[in-house]
Order: C-alpha cells, then sequence, then structure tokens
C-alpha cells in the first residue's frame, strides 16, 4: 500500500487482518459541505457495507444546526423522512491518519425509490456538471485554497463563554511570517502531513493577512478530486485543532474588525493531457476557449453568488481594502478583481475566481462554475479588457451581490442554471436561503441590543 494514495478493498481487509484498521467512517457531503455518515465496523464493512448502507434523507434538508425546517419539495414531515442510499464510492477510500485504527470512504447519494442519483446531492450536481463537460470533450483541473483562523482556546471553552472574547492562537499579523507560523507548528504540521499521507496532494501552509490565520493549498486535481481533497482537508483541520485543543473556524467573518476568510477557486480545461486555455499566439496567452470560458464566469457570477457566499455572515467578508472581491470584473495578476488571470502567457495560464469565501460547499461552486464557464462557451461570449487599478475606487465597475437575499433572488431566476441545474436543484437550494434568512430575521441580536437597548 503506498502511504500517498487510496486504498483499495482488498487492502482494507489486509489492514483488518492485520490489526490495524477496524473503523470505517462510511461518509456523504451534506448542503454545507460537511461531512455526515456513521462509523462502520471493518468487517461489515467489507462484507457488504462497501456495496450500500442508508441514511435519513433530512440530511440534504437541513440548516447548520441540523434542524428540519419546511419548504424542501423532497423531504417533510408529512412525507415521513424516509431513507437514501449512501452508496460509497471505493475510489476515495483511505486511511486516516490521525484517527486510531479508522479509514473513510465518500459516499454518493441514491434514491431508496428510484436507484437514480439524487440531483440535489453536491457530489451528483458536481458529477452532472462533469459530465456535460466531458461530452464537450474537455476535461476540468481545478484547486481550491483554504482560509481559516485557529485560536488559542478549544471549541468547548468558546461555548461555555459564549463565543465571547474570542483570541485567535497569534498576536499579529503573520501573512508569509515564519516566525509567528512556527508558533502553530504543533497543529499545522500534522495537518500538512496526515492530509498528504492519506493521499490529499497537499503542497504546503502559510500564515495569511491576520492574527491566528491559516491558509492550507493543496495541489490541483481533476474538479471532482479538488472538491473531495477541500472536503477532507477542512474535515482534518477542525479534527486536528480540537486533538490539539484549539477552535478553528471557517466562518467567512468572525468579527467585523478582522479581515474575512476565502477559499479561492483555480480553474482550466484540457484535453487529451494539454490545456485549451493556453494559446502561445494569443495575448495574455489566453485561447478563444478561455476568453469564451472567463466571459461565462463573469456573465453569471451573480446567478451563482449563492454557492460562493452561502450564509448572511459570508456577505460580511466583501470590503474595500481586504482583498476580498467587491466588483464583478477580472484583471491580470490583480488581487481586488472578482476574477486573476494567473500565469500568463504560460502552460499553466488559469482563472482564479477570488469572490468564495472559506464557508463554502466546493461541489456547489464548482459545479456552478463549469455549467456557466460552459454556458459561455456555448454563447461564444467575448471577453472584456481586464481592469487595471484600484479595482474599489471605481464606481463606475458592476457589484457583487451584496446580501444573501440578493443572491437568493439571482439563484432563483438565473435561467442558465434551471438549464443546467434543473429546476428541483435550484428551487432545493432556493429554500435553504430562505430559511435562513426568515430563521436570521427572528434573532433579536446583540448589536440591537447594544445600540438601542436605553436609547431606542
Amino acid at each position: 500500500m503506498s502511504k500517498n494514495s487510496t486504498i483499495s478493498i482488498e487492502e482494507l481487509s489486509k489492514l483488518y487482518d492485520e490489526g490495524a484498521i477496524d473503523t470505517v467512517l462510511v461518509c456523504m457531503v451534506d448542503m454545507q459541505g460537511r461531512l455526515m455518515g456513521k462509523r462502520v465496523h471493518a468487517a461489515i464493512f467489507i462484507d457488504s457495507i462497501h456495496e450500500e448502507t442508508h441514511c435519513c434523507n433530512y440530511l440534504l434538508a437541513t440548516d447548520l444546526e441540523m434542524d428540519t425546517p419546511d419548504g424542501y419539495a423532497s423531504t417533510s414531515w408529512q412525507s415521513g423522512y424516509g431513507d437514501y442510499i449512501m452508496k460509497p464510492d471505493l475510489s476515495t477510500l483511505r486511511c486516516v491518519p490521525w484517527l486510531e485504527g479508522t479509514a473513510l470512504v465518500l459516499s454518493d447519494i441514491i434514491d431508496h425509490e428510484t436507484h437514480a442519483p439524487v440531483p440535489f446531492s453536491p457530489r451528483q450536481m458536481l458529477k452532472k456538471q462533469l459530465e456535460r463537460l466531458g461530452a464537450l470533450g474537455y476535461d476540468a483541473i481545478m484547486a481550491t485554497e483554504l482560509e481559516f483562523f485557529l485560536f488559542r482556546d478549544s471549541f468547548q471553552t468558546l461555548a461555555d463563554n459564549g463565543y465571547k472574547d474570542l483570541t485567535p492562537i497569534s498576536a499579529y499579523n503573520e501573512d508569509y511570517h515564519i516566525l509567528q507560523t512556527t508558533k502553530e507548528e504543533h497543529v499545522m504540521r500534522p495537518v500538512r502531513n496526515h492530509l498528504y499521507a492519506m493521499g490529499i496532494p497537499v503542497e504546503g501552509t502559510k500564515g495569511e493577512a491576520e492574527a491566528g490565520q491559516e491558509e492550507l493549498n493543496i495541489r490541483y486535481a481533476d474538479a471532482l478530486g479538488c472538491a473531495d481533497h477541500h472536503t477532507i482537508a477542512k474535515h482534518a483541520v477542525k479534527e486536528i485543532a480540537w486533538q490539539n485543543g484549539h477552535a478553528v473556524t471557517f466562518l467567512s467573518k468572525w468579527h467585523h474588525s478582522r479581515v474575512g476568510s476565502s477559499s479561492h477557486v483555480h480553474q482550466s480545461l484540457w484535453k487529451e493531457g494539454e490545456s485549451v486555455f493556453y494559446d502561445a499566439d494569443a495575448k495574455h496567452g489566453m485561447s478563444e476557449v478561455m476568453k469564451q470560458y472567463m466571459a461565462g464566469l463573469i456573465k453569471y457570477s451573480s446567478d451563482f453568488m449563492f454557492f460562493m457566499a452561502p450564509y448572511i455572515n459570508s456577505y460580511k467578508r466583501f470590503a474595500k481594502g481586504t482583498f476580498a472581491p467587491t466588483k464583478n470584473v477580472w484583471s491580470v495578476d490583480n488581487r481586488c478583481a472578482a476574477f486573476r488571470l494567473c500565469a500568463e502567457n504560460t502552460k499553466a495560464v488559469r482563472v482564479e475566481c477570488r469572490v468564495p469565501g472559506s464557508d463554502m460547499n466546493p461541489y456547489l461552486v464548482l459545479a456552478a462554475m463549469l455549467a456557466a464557464g460552459m454556458k459561455g462557451i456555448e454563447e461564444k461570449l467575448p471577453l472584456s479588457d481586464p481592469y487595471s487599478g484600484n479595482v474599489y475606487d471605481d464606481d463606475s465597475l458592476p457589484d457583487i451581490p451584496g446580501t444573501l437575499l440578493e443572491a437568493k433572488e439571482t439563484l432563483a431566476n438565473s435561467s442558465m442554471l434551471r438549464e443546467s441545474m434543473g429546476d428541483e436543484v435550484i428551487d432545493h437550494y432556493v429554500n435553504s436561503a430562505q430559511v435562513q434568512i426568515d430563521a436570521f430575521e427572528r434573532v433579536v441580536t446583540d448589536w440591537e441590543i447594544q445600540h438601542g437597548f436605553e436609547r431606542a
């Protein structure tokens, strides 16, 4: 067995016989991008559960609190909350180095009655767009960056204190700072090494542009592999931080005076092992396919804003002068724009979307971006000239959607996404946005009390 690869069911069986593995995490990815599932005895997994197991269908119709809100066509109290089939994708089976005697596998979600893939399951949403892309003769190569904050205290301590007076693990901006990040190696070193050992192609970690802010970079992969790597890595960071007595958050904006955390997405299309984005004779090295693809991203980015910024909190991140984009334009190597051309005039030329926050579900974002890019190719959209200068100061540029309510409306009204993903899928996620908006509007916040208790 290679330490840098997944394992086969035969290898798992051998590891079980040797006493090295006794537990298998059979996981699915929920709407929020979290791993859900069950711990299965390895012997039973090898015997039968590697083919399928079951879960309640409410797992694709919940909020962050695991409540069961109304409004979903797929499941409800009236229908009785039945089962989905979890079908393990054995190509994702791997050992989990930070958990003793444990392996993990990701599962696809199948309808219990029709045995068809559940269309609004995040993994299936991405697979559908990859099938469409394959019909055009292309493969997608993608990479995501994960930013997050690490705190001095544990999850339990912070929760017991009502998440008041949160203290990051470091005291000052640690962007590229070696001394500061050395102090955090008891967490970040096992993150890198454990992920690499289980076949997640981690390149490295660095300090980001705030106190206690970290960035994890994972090498590019095929689009489905990229989303799988991102999801497993995010889960690993939380567990490894917890094991070391620290809390971590992927909340897009945890404090109004701190910068937000992003998850930039790099993307390019390939055919027969060659990038179809690269044209050595074209300006910037950008082929016509790349220009059309990027034009599609820009034209339809508002349509899939909800997937890039899925929570009310997500929109607090988009602030002037914070490296988070506020304008829907592209540029050449300019970190202020929503879309950045990277590796200009090289075979590695690609587009980076800087809009998504660290709270995104990568399957949804990658699926939506591919749908938009393919639409740009289909429509042969022209690409505007790149913007140069300070994007934040130009009021003539188009804004990205600024609230969850606005993003919900652009999602609901997107004919492009309804055509490419289906009405059932879009209506499902529109409802999830509305559920969150309704819940938040019922809450009296600390800000309201502090500002209005006496003065109102």
